[in-house]
C-alpha cells in the first residue's frame, strides 16, 4: 500500500479516484475527526462502505458497520490508497519494466522519447512515484 503523503501527492496531481469494491481509502477530515482516525484505513465494500454516485458527485456510505458516527463522506473528503495492480494499471502504455534490485525495486516507464525510472524499497511506492510523474505531466 502507498503511503497517505504519495496518495495524496497523486490526488493534488489529479488524479481521479472512481471508487470500486476493494478499494482503499483514508479520511482526510483535517480538524473534523481525531487524528487516529485518520489513520484508519478503511475499504469500499458493498457491504459495508458504498460508493453512491449523483448527479453532484460521488459519496461515500458507511452502512452502520464504523465503531464511530459517520453516516457518509464526500470523495474529496476521502484519500484513495490505489494497490500496486491499480498503480500498474493507470501507467498503461508508458509501463515499461519492474526491476528487483539489492535493496529496492525500480520502475521504468517511457515518456515520449524519455526513459524514467523510479526506485523505491516497497514496489507500490514505485509505482506511485513513476504514476506522480505521469500525471504531473499530463495537466
Amino acid at each position: 500500500m502507498i503511503s497517505r503523503e504519495l496518495a495524496i501527492a497523486l490526488r493534488d496531481a489529479g488524479l481521479v479516484w472512481r471508487p470500486e469494491s476493494g478499494d482503499r481509502f483514508q479520511l482526510d477530515l483535517p480538524g473534523d475527526v481525531e487524528p487516529e482516525v485518520e489513520a484508519d484505513v478503511f475499504t469500499v465494500s458493498d457491504m459495508t462502505i458504498e460508493a453512491h454516485r449523483y448527479p453532484t458527485g460521488t459519496i461515500l456510505g458507511f452502512n452502520g458497520t464504523t465503531e464511530w458516527a459517520l453516516d457518509s463522506v464526500s470523495l474529496g473528503d476521502a484519500v484513495w490508497l490505489p494497490r500496486e495492480d491499480q498503480l500498474r494499471e493507470l501507467l498503461r502504455s508508458t509501463f515499461r519494466t519492474l526491476r528487483r534490485l539489492d535493496d529496492a525495486f525500480e520502475v521504468e516507464i517511457e515518456l515520449g522519447d524519455e526513459h524514467k525510472r523510479f526506485e523505491h524499497p516497497d514496489v507500490a511506492e514505485a509505482y506511485g512515484l513513476a504514476l506522480l510523474e505521469l500525471v504531473s505531466r499530463s495537466r
